[in-house]
Parts: C-alpha cells; sequence; structure tokens
C-alpha cells in the first residue's frame, strides 16, 4: 500500500504486522485490532494517528521514539503496554476515550502532553506520566481502581487531578513526587483518609483533618 501524497500530507492504512510503513508518511489511520510491538519505533514523520473502535491493543514500544508525533485517536482502544508513545516529545493530545489499562512507562517523556482525559481507566502502572512537563490537568472516572509507583513523576506543571479516590487505590508515596504545582483534587467519589495522605499535598490534608 503506498502513501497517498498531497501538500506535503501522506495518508497511510495501517492494517498489520505484516505492513512496511513508509518513511514519508505523516498521518496513518489503523485498521488492525492489534498495533505489534515497535510497529512505529523512531518513525520520523508521523503527525497523527487515527484509529477506529476495532483497534483495542497497542503492544510494546509501538510508537516509542515518534518525534513529530502530535496526535493520537483511538477510540476503541483498551490496553495500552509498555512505552507504547515513550519518548514521543511532540505528542500533545491523546483521545483515547475507552482505554483501561496504562502499562508502565507508557507516556513516559512526553513533554509536550498538556493534558489527560480517560473516563474508562482502571490501572495506571508505575511511571506511566513520569516526566510528562507540561501536563498539566488529568482527569479519571469512576472506574479508576489503581495508580502505581511513580505514575506522575515530575509532572511538574501538573495543577489539578481528578480521580476517585478510594481505600487501596494509591499505596506508594512517590506517585506524585516532584509534582510541585499539583493544588486541586477533585473528587469523583468519596475520599479515604488513608489514600488523600499519600497525594503528599499538606496544606489539603490539614483542611479535611479541620
Amino acid at each position: 500500500m503506498a502513501a497517498e501524497e498531497g501538500d506535503n500530507i501522506r495518508w497511510y492504512d495501517y492494517t498489520g504486522a505484516d505492513d512496511e510503513v513508509p518513511d514519508d508518511a505523516t498521518h496513518v489511520t489503523v485498521s488492525a485490532r492489534v498495533i505489534p510491538e515497535e510497529a512505529f519505533l523512531g518513525h520520523p514523520n508521523i503527525i497523527e494517528v487515527i484509529g477506529d473502535e476495532n483497534g483495542k491493543k497497542v503492544e510494546e514500544g509501538a510508537f516509542n521514539c515518534c518525534p513529530s508525533l502530535r496526535r493520537v485517536i483511538m477510540p476503541g482502544v483498551e490496553i495500552v503496554e509498555r512505552g507504547a508513545f515513550q519518548w514521543c516529545g511532540a505528542l500533545t493530545d491523546v483521545e483515547c476515550g475507552k482505554l483501561e489499562i496504562i502499562r508502565e512507562g507508557a507516556f513516559h517523556y512526553c513533554p509536550s502532553l498538556r493534558s489527560i482525559d480517560l473516563p474508562s481507566a482502571r490501572i495506571v502502572d508505575g511511571n506511566a506520566f513520569n516526566d510528562c512537563t507540561a501536563l498539566a490537568d488529568a482527569k479519571f472516572g469512576s472506574k479508576l481502581e489503581t495508580i502505581e509507583e511513580m505514575a506522575f513523576c515530575y509532572c511538574t506543571s501538573l495543577a489539578r487531578i481528578t480521580i476517585p479516590l478510594k481505600d487501596g487505590m494509591i499505596n506508594e508515596d512517590d506517585i506524585f513526587q516532584g509534582c510541585y504545582n499539583l493544588k486541586h483534587v477533585d473528587l469523583v467519589e468519596g475520599a479515604v483518609h488513608e489514600t488523600i495522605a499519600a497525594l503528599q499535598l499538606e496544606e489539603w490534608r490539614n483542611d479535611m483533618n479541620d
């Protein structure tokens, strides 16, 4: 399959593991159920990836080190594996409304990512958003069950997060390490004192204790 050309935009339809993605592809549509491990590793020119409802999984390192990737739209994806979008320096927008499981380092060092809204997320593994230094707003829904160690470590712009504080959801004290601007925690559901303490928001904890 050849990429279409027009106004410096090269469209390519990715259908699975047997595809060889051309280096000049800039916009990719995905019709595969699974994007295999390292399928687009280090691709220099991809700007946008658009999936459909049939796509369910992005495997380990699939888009690792794609320096031009800015936007990911995958409405059907449920699992993003380890390091899938790691080191995507230009990535600003992620639209994955059905994403449930975010594995270790999936979005590690995406320094242009400004916000996330993941209403279906259940599991956020360690280092998932580590070093996303532009991330200012993170929103999760009531389905969230656990956030693992250093998941948001050194997200230095993070100012607001929406989470359903549940007993046992937060068990590590370094999840928000280095998040010096985190001042607002919006609760989807009722809070548990022990999980509040893990956020290391001293002023907010004191208010809750008064």
